[in-house]
């Protein structure tokens, strides 16, 4: 059953998965922490081109199906027009300023 983005338990998250969904390149941008990097199924990635190719250009979108370690890591069905719909896992480290300053994901 989808967790409804609103219910997410950690602000941080909660913010980066209402900004995925609606597709606001501000809002998400803004919720990173300043030198911000991210990795795919363990690869660490260009957080500026991997969320221009992956999210933004191809209309990413996020459902949570399920949330631990207090909010931080989702169990989730993402899909974007580039590759269709599939279970993924986040992890989110965020910063005592509430801002997010690592993101991992890949397959689940």
């Amino acid at each position: 059953m989808t967790i409804q983005t609103s219910r997410l338990s950690d602000p941080a998250v909660r913010a980066f998965v209402t900004a995925v969904n609606a597709h606001d390149r501000e809002g998400f941008l803004s919720i990173l922490a300043p030198g911000a990097t991210m990795a795919d199924d363990g690869t660490d990635r260009d957080l500026a081109d991997w969320i221009e190719r992956e999210i933004f250009a191809s209309n990413g979108h996020m459902e949570v199906d399920n949330e631990s370690n207090q909010g931080r890591d989702l169990l989730t069905r993402y899909r974007n027009d580039t590759w269709g719909e599939m279970r993924t896992r986040w992890h989110f480290e965020v910063e005592d300023d509430g801002r997010i300053s690592r993101f991992e994901t890949g397959q689940a």
